[in-house]
């Protein structure tokens, strides 16, 4: 009984080390993922600042798989080449141990007051970032506590028998420690929370530091296997080339160092005496070698694994394009046609967005607005796609309507990815937050926001109508319908606070709701207006520059 009671206990205490760590990297991600992102994007101009924005991006968010999925993401998308992607996870893996080398030192007696103000500054809901923060500290006063109730547990085990034996046993063969701590962090999803358990029985004289070091080497190698496990699954081997390029430069340094473990513990040992630092450190050094090794390398090794993994072409797939043909490029007038006729498949993506949130409004299938928001990738990836093609065409072969029309062709695609972001980041959210707290529109609320998705999608047909024909009189027609949506949010706000003023509060969270979703469907508008509108009254002279008075302010 008392052996139960005990595995239950530890369990439980490397569940809370679990759920602290991952409280830290959720907090980070949401106060600071998308600043992140754009960060790690734009540093990925070379190997040596990929390497470092590699580092500094995963010591903040203590999560390379995080980092991995950013990378993966630039380098699939085709923004980025492969080698400064693996350039990037060489960094995080380094960047990865910083935590543990802050946490290898005596610092649990911190846990109760970075609890206590991140209670504090998780309960300040005005300041969103302030909130996540909050989130973070928590969970680093979590990670604390944790370890400090390991620490005492493993103290009542010192003298175990059992688990004496069973440590024994493992340790007669190193390569069973690599597998049991690269099977424990592949099913953790940690090595960070791995890599501190095994300082806790370092520390407590339970393995001897040669088997420690032999189970850092599996932390090491089982934090490389969840990318490739849960990586993409569409049978395109090109998207598995960077987590199996990283997995593959850990197989080579676990190998490599195992084949060392000896003279390594005894360099180790001479360095610092002291168990929990010395484990530290050996899961830092291993990294940083492994890292130096492989960056002069990283080309080739590129090379190496696009040969390997070559890239599955799938016409089916929607992010991919259709008319974009290199080819072309050489005749810009084909070229821009082809462009158009890209540009077009947007607003059939964007359509389906439309049309699947409007049956949000009174649907209550959470999955159906996942799949919705998943559309806003097929988005980004066609933008992307149009703007590299076109910018790849050799200006001096341009003529000066080629250039107008290049312009227009990137203003449209530009607009429309822009009002899948709002329809991704706002709208959908808000309709995801009724299904969330049960709430339900008035039938003439749904009713009202039903005609508004109608009349966005009959908006949008016109702006793909009028990207074709530069019609002047769609031009004034479409823009007209900026008016109509100002007038009925301004209809809808006043609606709102006479709601308030009568004390309506069984309808307020609702009508605050309905409101933000007119305001989100005229913010959808206006890029359908910016898109196609503006451009072709502007060419024809008929757009205003400002709705301010013409009446200039007499000068004091």
């Amino acid at each position: 009984m008392n052996f139960i009671i005990g595995i239950v206990g530890l369990a439980g205490h490397i569940a809370l080390l679990l759920w602290g760590t991952r409280m830290v990297q959720t907090g980070i991600q949401r106060a600071f993922g998308p600043s992140l992102r754009t960060f790690l994007g734009r540093t990925l101009s070379n190997r040596f600042k990929a390497f470092v924005a590699g580092l500094g991006v995963t010591a903040i968010l203590q999560s390379s798989t995080a980092t991995g999925l950013m990378a993966s993401g630039f380098a699939a998308g085709g923004l980025v080449g492969l080698m400064p992607a693996l350039s990037v996870m060489l960094g995080a893996n380094v960047g990865t141990t910083l935590i543990v080398q802050v946490l290898a030192f005596d610092v649990a007696a911190l846990y109760p007051a970075l609890i206590l103000a991140g209670f504090i500054m998780f309960k300040r809901n005005g300041n969103p970032q302030i909130h996540d923060l909050g989130r973070v500290v928590i969970g680093l006063g979590f990670m604390l506590l944790a370890l400090h109730q390991l620490l005492g547990m493993m103290t009542q085990y010192e003298g175990s028998a059992a688990l004496s034996f069973i440590l024994k046993s493992i340790a007669a063969a190193p390569i069973l420690s690599v597998l049991l701590a690269a099977a424990l962090t592949w099913a953790a999803h940690s090595s960070v929370a791995i890599v501190l358990l095994i300082m806790s029985l370092a520390t407590k004289g339970l393995i001897d530091p040669y088997q420690a070091f032999a189970l850092v080497l599996g932390a090491n190698l089982g934090t490389a296997i969840n990318p490739v496990v849960e990586g993409n699954s569409d049978g395109d081997l090109a998207s598995r080339r960077l987590p199996f390029g990283n997995l593959l430069t850990r197989v080579v340094g676990v190998i490599a160092a195992l084949a060392a473990l000896g003279p390594l513990t005894e360099i180790m040992g001479i360095l610092d005496d002291d168990a929990s630092r010395s484990v530290a450190n050996f899961h830092t050094v291993f990294n940083l070698v492994l890292a130096l090794l492989f960056m002069p390398l990283l080309q080739p090794y590129a090379d190496f694994l696009v040969k390997m993994l070559p890239q599955k072409i799938n016409d089916a797939d929607p992010s991919r394009p259709r008319y974009l043909d290199a080819g072309a490029k050489e005749t810009p007038v084909v070229a821009l046609g082809a462009a158009s006729r890209e540009a077009l498949r947007l607003t059939d993506v964007l359509k389906e967005m439309i049309t699947g949130a409007k049956a949000a409004v009174s649907s209550t299938d959470r999955r159906a607005l996942a799949e919705l928001r998943k559309k806003d990738n097929i988005l980004d990836s066609l933008n992307t796609a149009i703007k590299t093609y076109l910018t790849s065409i050799d200006p001096d072969e341009l003529g000066e309507a080629d250039r107008v029309r290049m312009d227009e062709i990137l203003l449209f695609s530009m607009n429309l990815e822009q009002a899948g972001d709002v329809l991704d980041q706002n709208l959908l959210p808000h309709l995801a937050k009724r299904v969330r707290r049960g709430l339900t529109f008035s039938k003439l609320g749904q009713e009202e926001l039903c005609l508004l998705f109608d009349r966005l999608v009959s908006n949008l047909d016109t702006a793909a109508a009028l990207f074709m024909s530069q019609d002047e009189r769609l031009a004034r027609s479409l823009a007209d319908e900026k008016v109509f949506f100002r007038r009925v949010e301004r209809e809808t706000t006043a609606a709102h606070f006479d709601r308030l003023r009568k004390g309506g509060l069984d309808t307020m969270e609702t009508s605050s709701l309905h409101l933000d979703l007119i305001r989100d469907m005229k913010s959808i508008n206006s890029h359908l207006i910016a898109a196609t509108a503006y451009p072709v009254l502007e060419k024809q002279g008929e757009l205003l520059q400002s709705r301010l008075s013409s009446i200039e302010p007499a000068i004091q």
